[in-house]
């Protein structure tokens, strides 16, 4: 959640959680999830929104398909905490879909998987596990690093919104040549943000924000959009008094010939 401390057609996908999981209470650190049922997942839940102005000389968009995790979407309640796990998953999903020869060919990690990757590669304390921590763009890119093999860029903006407008060209440049989503938090504004895209124009420029926060019943594309939970927002509307992390997964060097 915080970094505070460093296709036309609308497509739902169905994710097998190994359904309802029964478990007793001395194994309850390892890499499981409680009541964790089948769930569906919307795909591409930006497909079909406009530019933000109608003068945009420059979009950029992710390349490939990504399913949109969010808040309880699995049935662990993770309200309040949960929202950075929930985007790398996110990213994670982007890696099965696009990148199938990665190390780890198996589902988006869960939480308690997350948590151990973190665990294992030493960022973490054992009591880490089936803790309600949250973790950033750094934790992120050493869960995306251990899971699958992935390497990340971490792209630091001191100044918020005002220094985020000059990283909107490292956006485009990793839209057009990595093709992953990204990851954003920061310190005061410390919500966790899926970034499927950028663009620039006259007036500024926007980012196309897939926001984890959501919780409820499986949504469609137009409902996403329509409520705002994957829309544009103008970069100089981010808090200006907030740092800014951007975790961009590398993974053009991966795997043509692996």
């Amino acid at each position: 959640m915080s970094d505070a401390v460093e296709q036309e057609n609308p497509r739902s996908e169905k994710i097998d959680w190994g359904g309802l999981v029964e478990q007793k209470q001395e194994d309850a650190e390892t890499a499981s999830i409680h009541s964790c049922a089948a769930g569906e997942l919307l795909r591409n839940a930006h497909v079909g929104l406009s530019n933000p102005e109608s003068d945009t000389a420059r979009c950029s968009l992710v390349a490939g398909e990504y399913l949109y995790f969010h808040y309880g979407c699995d049935g662990l309640d993770d309200r309040g905490w949960g929202c950075g796990y929930r985007t790398v998953q996110t990213l994670c999903s982007w890696l099965c879909l696009n990148q199938p020869h990665l190390k780890a060919r198996e589902p988006p990690p869960s939480l308690p998987q997350i948590q151990q990757a973190l665990v294992t590669v030493g960022d973490k304390p054992p009591s880490f596990r089936g803790s309600r921590e949250w973790i950033g763009t750094f934790e992120a890119a050493l869960a995306l690093d251990h899971l699958y093999d992935v390497p990340c860029k971490i792209v630091h903006a001191r100044k918020g919104g005002s220094e985020l407008a000059g990283v909107a060209e490292e956006l485009h440049r990793h839209f057009q040549t990595q093709g992953c989503p990204v990851m954003m938090g920061g310190d005061r504004d410390n919500s966790s943000k899926g970034i499927v895209g950028v663009s620039t124009g006259a007036r500024g420029s926007h980012l196309l924000v897939i926001d984890p926060h959501y919780r409820g019943p499986p949504l469609d594309r137009e409902s996403a959009q329509r409520l705002r939970w994957v829309s544009w927002k103008k970069v100089e509307s981010l808090d200006h008094s907030s740092f800014y992390n951007l975790c961009l997964p590398q993974t053009a060097r991966k795997g043509r010939n692996e």
